[in-house]
């Protein structure tokens, strides 16, 4: 498969879904949607081409949404219920109206502004998710743009051959074009582990390997290319030695996915029987299912801020409260914790006049936002008692500096219930209220936090860029965003001592918990909850049942005693090997 002439390439990546793939190249190439300035003298007519533009757009998703329907279940399909919502945002399409109208300007180009502000205010966000919706945005313009210049958007449902697409970057219209009998992977040039194109490629199974930077440089179509999504790898026009090696690695992976199925009711029990939860990071209730499948315990983190964006203003108590009574029941009486608002300063809403900030990572935002802003705080709050009826609920603060943030939050809360009960309404006898450990002043008053919340929940995504003092998003400093430092395993140990030492819970939410390397580390350290992806569930589960706590323990204290972040990976490669 290999000659002489032709090179064999390796390219590095984000394993964004697993599963390995060979197969011929199929180059995925978006025509380039140039947009000029123009000034237009009828503007009646102008605000009329974009609005044909508009309909054409939803006419075209809806069918894509049919598709994806009936090819990769409806619950997925609901990312172009979010698109079509995006194309029926008043805010969104006011402003381009109102462009057209007040300053003339043509349709593509006051499209282009108002989304460029729109995507750069998503990209700001310090929540990856929310950040990777930046590009549910832009998918949508994209749509609306190719019917006002007149271009054919490339379909990749018409392909009709084993490929392996390659792309700058995939849409999530792309993908759920997929066909799965013929797309057997992608790699792209950029994107994450939390973009849609890798969430869906996850729930299609199909292996992704993202964030490779080259593979439209160094791909051409027809070569022959191997996937490889456990280990983020493309290998470009392989050896014959190659591919045996990988139909081989294939076969052994298909055998262990096999073998996790079996997990999904077991308990998550290491070898010498200690017993560890394993929850869920979850967005929606729609997200219950995944859980479900794979064997979840619990949820971990809801995060709410999902039901603020993506709207014109702030969600009702009673949607809230729809909301949280479907996770909880949805859950039949497994732990769901749910953390309260986690936005404001980076993350904006549109709707919310909040300040512009020089340093919005240290800036008003989560319970900061939420003490100054009470009314909107004590309806989220409302809504999350009168929820807690219906299941195991416990509520989380995030962001949380300091003793007196947290008495107020809870003063608040303990307002609230006393109003509820005063109007009739049922409220849960005891909910456990804890807070988010991802200050690393926190993390040191551990000790007197502990006596008076309920439980820690690490959320080491800003606890390690805080401890560091490097932003995870910039590339020039990312080599300092270490897990597995022994500076970040300190404050974790102090956390979780200090938890236990006052007979209560520690557990970690960030993606640290679902990470094979900090497993171990965790396990040792005493973590009683790792919450993280749902499908990350069955392969941790399968890790712990063969790791020993008392010798996870060994390997924890000889790594808070190393020097470098180098030296604890080895450490646990030689303990686990």
């Amino acid at each position: 498969m290999n000659t002489n002439e032709v090179l064999t390439k390796e390219i590095s990546g984000i394993a964004a879904s697993n599963g390995i793939a060979i197969a011929k190249a199929f180059r995925l190439e978006n025509q380039e949607l140039k947009v000029e300035k123009k000034a237009v003298t009828n503007v009646d007519q102008e605000v009329v081409r974009f609005e044909q533009a508009l309909e054409s757009s939803k006419r075209e998703l809806e069918k894509i949404k049919e598709h994806a329907s009936q090819t990769i279940g409806e619950d997925k399909a609901e990312i172009f219920e979010a698109h079509l919502l995006v194309l029926n945002d008043p805010e969104l399409i006011s402003q381009i109206k109102d462009k057209i109208q007040a300053q003339h300007f043509n349709a593509e180009f006051a499209l282009q502004e108002v989304v460029d502000m729109f995507v750069s205010m998503f990209e700001a966000l310090d929540n990856e998710y929310m950040r990777e919706r930046a590009a549910d945005i832009r998918d949508v313009a994209k749509r609306i743009l190719s019917h006002l210049l007149g271009v054919t958007i490339p379909n990749p449902s018409l392909i009709s051959e084993e490929v392996i697409i390659i792309a700058e970057d995939l849409t999530p219209s792309d993908t759920a074009q997929l066909n799965r009998q013929f797309v057997k992977g992608f790699t792209t040039n950029i994107g994450g582990r939390t973009s849609h194109s890798a969430i869906m490629a996850r729930s299609m199974e199909i292996p992704a390997v993202v964030g490779t930077k080259t593979v439209m440089a160094e791909i051409e179509n027809g070569d022959v290319v191997i996937l490889d999504g456990l280990d983020g790898k493309v290998i470009v026009n392989p050896t014959d030695e190659e591919v045996k090696e990988y139909n081989a690695k294939k076969d052994a992976y298909e055998e262990q996915k096999a073998e996790w199925a079996k997990l999904v009711h077991e308990q998550t029990t290491t070898k010498d029987g200690e017993h560890v939860e394993l929850a869920a990071n979850i967005g929606n209730p729609e997200d219950l299912k995944g859980v479900l499948e794979n064997g979840g315990e619990g949820v971990g983190l809801y995060r709410t801020e999902f039901l603020y964006m993506g709207r014109t203003q702030l969600p009702t108590e009673e949607e809230q409260f729809a909301a949280f009574k479907a996770v909880l029941e949805g859950m039949e009486g497994k732990p769901v914790v749910i953390r309260t608002l986690d936005i404001g300063g980076d993350k904006e809403l549109p709707y919310l006049d909040l300040p512009k900030e020089m340093n919005p990572f240290l800036g008003f935002r989560a319970i900061r936002l939420c003490l100054e802003m009470q009314d909107m705080f004590r309806v989220q709050l409302r809504a999350l008692l009168r929820a807690s009826i219906y299941g195991n609920l416990k509520i989380m603060f995030p962001m949380i500096a300091t003793l007196d943030e947290f008495r107020s939050a809870k003063a608040l809360l303990e307002q609230e219930k006393q109003k509820l009960l005063s109007e009739g309404q049922q409220v849960a006898g005891k909910i456990e209220l804890g807070i988010m450990v991802e200050i690393p002043s926190t993390a040191i008053l551990a000790d007197q936090f502990a006596k008076e919340v309920d439980f820690f929940s690490i959320g080491t995504n800003d606890l390690i860029q805080y401890t560091m003092a490097a932003d995870r998003m910039n590339q020039r400093v990312s080599y300092l965003y270490q897990p597995y430092s022994p500076s970040i395993l300190r404050l974790v140990k102090m956390v979780i001592d200090a938890a236990h030492a006052e007979g209560k819970w520690a557990g970690m939410c960030g993606e640290m918990a679902g990470d094979e390397t900090a497993i171990p580390l965790l396990l040792g350290l005493g973590l009683d909850e790792f919450s993280m992806s749902a499908t990350s569930i069955l392969k941790a589960r399968s890790q712990i049942l063969r790791l020993s706590k008392t010798e996870m323990k060994n390997l924890a204290e000889k790594a808070l005693q190393m020097k470098t972040t180098d030296e604890v990976i080895e450490a646990v490669k030689e303990t686990i090997k």
